[in-house]
């Protein structure tokens, strides 16, 4: 690999719950299992990418999660400056990955043609499935797509040398996971593909998704772009930042993926 970036998970927000939420058919244990909510920084020597875009305090309060650091607080605390951002992948347009809308003027957006087709459409007239999107969010890309700031995507995509765009759906109908080159090999985020590792179980997907077929089938997808099992990184899981290295000491919520796990 000849261009290599350095990926940080930045945690901007958290939510305590139990394992029985976490898993088709709940579990029968049912310990505290807590969501933790991230966005991702890819960074290289000619460009920065942000892959999500979380959400505002606003929609914390109305959903009950609690705010850990804002997305622009936790991107200036790296040294990202949101008003110079060029890049922006929407994994997916759930809420929690959206949100924001107003806090990087100059980027511009990829999103698969899938998923804002679908978004748009008559699925969010059911509660059960527009209930996880955030109008404002969908009306906010729409808006995007007008100004000329929406780069759309029908399946498999080169962003950059080093980073590749991915369709897989399964959780969402046009969910996308990203690729990045590291040193340390191919680095697959896979967003909501499984919030956490255990997702990846046989038999224990995610309760929220489109199809179970293409939802496991995206998770084989994405283990197969991953260099290993190890260069697979879940969407919510607190262990992220508890088997990854940190960015600099003091500096809590944030962790290089890049960079090999301990342990």
């Amino acid at each position: 690999m000849d261009v290599t970036y350095e990926v940080l998970a930045i945690r901007y927000a958290h939510l305590d719950r139990t394992a029985r939420f976490n898993f088709v058919g709940g579990d029968e244990h049912d310990g505290p299992m807590p969501l933790d909510y991230y966005v991702w920084a890819i960074v290289g020597r000619e460009r920065t990418v942000i892959v999500d875009t979380g959400f505002d305090h606003d929609v914390a309060q109305r959903r009950g999660r609690q705010i850990i650091r804002p997305v622009a607080e936790g991107l200036k605390a790296v040294g990202i400056d949101p008003d110079q951002v060029e890049h922006i992948v929407i994994s997916h347009m759930h809420y929690d990955h959206s949100g924001n809308h107003d806090l990087f003027p100059r980027a511009r957006y990829h999103v698969q043609d899938a998923e804002l087709g679908w978004c748009t459409g008559r699925d969010m007239a059911n509660p059960e499935v527009g209930g996880i999107f955030e109008a404002e969010s969908v009306s906010a890309m729409v808006q995007k797509v007008f100004a000329g700031r929406v780069q759309f995507h029908d399946g498999d995509a080169e962003l950059a040398p080093g980073i590749s765009l991915h369709k897989v759906g399964g959780h969402t109908r046009g969910m996308q996971v990203v690729r990045v080159a590291t040193k340390r090999g191919w680095v697959v985020l896979g967003s909501d593909t499984a919030h956490f590792y255990a997702n990846l179980e046989p038999g224990r997907p995610f309760p929220i998704m489109d199809s179970l077929p293409l939802y496991v089938e995206a998770q084989r997808t994405a283990l197969k772009l991953a260099s290993s099992p190890q260069h697979f990184i879940p969407g919510h899981d607190p262990l992220v930042l508890a088997r990854y290295p940190g960015t600099r000491a003091g500096l809590e919520g944030v962790a290089r993926v890049d960079l090999v796990p301990r342990g």
